[in-house]
C-alpha cells in the first residue's frame, strides 16, 4: 500500500511537469522561431519480490515477481521541425529553411538562433534588436569574399560606396549615308569615365572623302583632356553596307583630371557584320551603343539571396556583393540549450558548431519572411487531455490507498 502511495505521488509530480511543458509550448505558439518540446516517461527501479528460476527436475522455470516503484521523466526533447514561413516584406527579416542556425555574437561568444527579425543599428551592424547581438558573416572585398575571409560582424554603413571604373571600350552604332557628297559631315558625342569617375564628353566627327571612298573621323576631347594618339582615322564599307576596315581603333587619352591615362578601344562594329555602324543609303545618324565605364555610386538599397549573399544596389546602376551570412550546423541540434530570447547555446552533447557559407549545407535563407513557431496546437491540446487524465488517475491511486489504510485502522474498532 505504501508503494502505491509513492507511485501515485511520482505520477502526479511527473504529469504536472508534463503539463508545464505543454503550457510553455502553447504560450509560445506565436513566438517566431520557437521549437516545441515533448516529455517522455520511464519507469523507476522495480522491487523484486521473487527472483526467476531455471527449469529443473522436470519442472518449468518461473518468472521473477517485481513491483514497480512509480515513474520518472525520461527526457524533455526539443523538436526541431520546420516552422511555416510568414511573409513580412521587410528585407532584413530572414528565415532558414533547413536545419541550420543563424550565428550571433556579443563580441566574445557566439550564440545561435532560428529567429531572424534583424535590423541595422546606427553604425550599420545587422543585429538582433531584442538582444543587441550582431549577425555573423564574411565581408566581401571588391565584390568578392576572399577565400581566407574570417567570420565577423556584418556591418553595412549607409555611406558605403561603389568605386568608379574607367572606360576601356566604346561601341558606336547607326548609319553613315552611302549617298553622301564629298565633305558631308556627321557629328556624334559620347560620354566616358576616367579612373576617378569623372564624366568626359567626347565628340567624333565623320567626314565623307569622295576621293578615297571612305569616311574619315576625328575624335575631339573636352577642355582639359588631351588625345595623345588615335585622334584620327578612317572607316570603309563594302558593297553590302557592312564595315570592311578601320574597326576597332585605339585612342589614348590623358583626362587632365588627375586620373590615370585612358587606353580606349573605339569600336565602330565587327568587320563584315552590321552590328555597329552601317553604310546604307539612308539618313546619317551615329550614337553611342555602349561603354563599360561608370562613376562612383552611393548605396541605394540591398537584397539578400537564398545563399545568404547580401548584395548592395548603388545609384550608379551597379550592384556588388557586400557580405555573406554564415550559418551553423550541429551534429545533434537536440542537445542545444535554450537560454531565452530565442537563443540557443551549445552543450556537451550538441557537438561544436560547423560554420558554413555558400550553399549553406542544404539550408536556404528566405528574405522578407519569418519562421513561425513549430507548435502544433491540435497535438498540444491532445497531450493536455492525456496529461490531465494521467494526473487524475494517479490522484485516484492516492485516494484509494488512503481508503484502504483507513479500513486497516478501523479494524481495531
Amino acid at each position: 500500500m505504501m508503494r502505491s502511495l509513492f507511485s501515485g505521488v511520482a505520477g502526479l509530480r511527473n504529469h504536472q511537469l508534463f503539463l508545464d511543458v505543454i503550457g510553455n509550448n502553447i504560450a509560445n505558439v506565436n513566438t517566431m522561431g520557437f521549437k516545441s518540446s515533448r516529455v517522455t516517461f520511464k519507469d523507476t527501479l522495480n522491487q523484486t519480490i521473487k527472483g526467476a528460476t531455471f527449469p529443473a527436475d522436470g519442472k518449468g522455470g518461473t518468472n521473477a515477481q517485481q513491483v514497480g516503484l512509480g515513474t520518472s521523466i525520461g527526457s524533455i526533447d526539443t523538436l526541431f521541425s520546420q516552422g511555416s514561413l510568414q511573409s513580412t516584406g521587410l528585407i532584413t527579416d530572414l528565415a532558414i529553411q533547413g536545419d541550420s542556425f543563424f550565428v550571433l555574437s556579443d563580441g566574445s561568444n557566439n550564440f545561435f538562433s532560428r529567429a531572424g527579425a534583424f535590423s541595422f543599428d546606427s553604425t550599420g551592424n545587422l543585429i538582433d534588436p531584442r538582444t543587441g547581438l550582431i549577425l555573423q558573416g564574411k565581408v566581401a572585398t571588391s565584390g568578392a569574399v576572399p577565400a581566407d575571409a574570417i567570420v565577423e560582424n556584418i556591418s553595412i554603413p549607409q555611406n558605403t560606396t561603389s568605386p568608379p571604373s574607367a572606360t576601356t571600350s566604346v561601341k558606336l552604332k547607326g548609319n553613315l549615308n552611302s549617298e553622301a557628297e564629298d565633305g558631308d559631315q556627321v557629328v556624334s558625342s559620347f560620354v566616358i569615365y576616367d579612373s576617378l569617375g569623372t564624366a568626359l564628353t567626347h565628340t567624333v566627327t565623320f567626314t565623307w572623302d569622295d576621293t578615297n571612298s571612305e569616311w574619315d573621323y576625328q575624335v575631339q576631347a573636352p577642355a582639359g583632356a588631351t588625345i595623345t594618339s588615335g585622334a584620327t582615322g578612317s572607316i570603309e564599307f563594302d558593297a553590302d553596307g557592312k564595315i570592311s576596315s578601320g574597326s576597332p581603333q585605339s585612342v589614348d587619352i590623358t583626362p587632365g583630371t588627375g586620373a590615370q591615362d585612358l587606353a580606349l578601344s573605339l569600336d565602330f562594329g565587327t568587320i563584315g557584320e552590321s552590328d555597329g555602324i552601317t553604310g546604307y543609303a539612308e539618313n546619317s545618324t551615329v550614337v553611342l551603343n555602349s561603354q563599360d565605364g561608370f562613376k562612383s555610386g552611393g548605396l541605394k538599397s540591398y537584397s539578400i539571396g537564398s545563399d545568404g549573399s547580401i548584395t548592395g544596389i548603388f545609384d550608379n546602376g551597379k550592384s556588388q556583393l557586400l557580405a555573406k551570412i554564415v550559418v551553423a550546423n550541429f551534429n545533434n541540434p537536440g542537445g542545444l540549450m535554450k537560454t531565452g530570447d530565442n537563443i540557443f547555446t551549445p552543450s556537451a552533447n550538441s557537438g561544436t558548431a560547423n560554420l558554413v557559407t555558400g550553399d549553406l549545407s542544404g539550408s536556404t535563407i528566405a528574405s522578407g519572411t519569418l519562421e513561425m513557431s513549430s507548435v502544433d496546437l491540435a497535438q498540444e491540446f491532445t497531450n493536455m487531455i492525456i496529461a490531465q487524465r494521467g494526473f487524475q488517475a494517479n490522484s485516484r491511486i492516492i485516494t484509494t490507498s488512503d481508503e484502504i489504510l483507513q479500513e486497516l485502522v478501523s479494524l481495531k474498532r
